[in-house]
């Protein structure tokens, strides 16, 4: 794939996200790539984790079963190849405190059903399209290798954002919510400002996720 098929594939993304990443985050980056490759790891397996709890938790809805199991096996291979990219360049296993931002999106979550699922899978959606946004913007700062590494995760992570969105909408019209597409569309801004805050605003700690590192000027 060429680079300018890169960039229509980023045009979505973009569009869903609040803001791009700044650029002291990715100096940042750039200048610790063990703490970020350590948390990129991390975040994967997060990921299969989630959509591994949330089918368990929600396995009466059938779509979201089949969907969810495609999403673990290609989270838990983006896993295992992070960790050979790592074991490659000599970097050792280090354990990483957990970052701000998934549980400052997390906080916003409904605590009645099906809206808690569907604010869940809406946040799945802004974790995976800010991924795709920062490997898209990572890519070309790193070292050959690693730039051609989050190339090939672009396809993939921009589809998974895609299919979180699509489920909230399935759910929400699975259950008969009064109105599906106004409520995703309200909680798809909702969450949009928060995350926008969380990358934009100074974070104590740096993590493939975090905000403007503290120290920045």
């Amino acid at each position: 794939m060429v680079q300018t098929d890169y960039n229509q594939l980023m045009v979505p993304v973009i569009q869903f996200l609040g803001c791009t990443t700044p650029k002291e985050w990715l100096n940042e980056a750039v200048n610790h790539l063990d703490i970020l490759m350590q948390d990129h790891a991390n975040c994967e397996k997060k990921a299969a984790s989630t959509a591994m709890n949330l089918m368990f938790r929600y396995s009466f809805f059938e779509d979201l079963q089949v969907r969810l199991a495609q999403l673990v096996r290609e989270e838990m291979l983006h896993y295992e190849q992070v960790l050979n990219l790592m074991k490659k360049r000599g970097q050792a296993w280090q354990a990483l405190s957990a970052g701000r931002y998934a549980g400052g999106l997390r906080k916003e979550i409904r605590t009645y059903e099906p809206e808690g699922l569907v604010d869940v899978l809406v946040i799945g959606a802004f974790v995976e399209a800010r991924s795709c946004e920062r490997f898209h913007a990572l890519a070309p700062l790193v070292d050959e290798e690693l730039g051609r590494y989050y190339q090939y995760l672009l396809k993939s992570e921009s589809r998974h954002f895609e299919d979180y969105l699509k489920l909230a909408t399935d759910i929400a019209t699975t259950a008969k919510m009064k109105n599906p597409k106004e409520d995703i569309q309200q909680r798809v801004e909702h969450f949009r400002a928060i995350e926008k805050d969380l990358i934009l605003s100074k974070d104590p700690l740096f993590r493939f996720h975090s905000g403007i590192p503290e120290h920045a000027a």
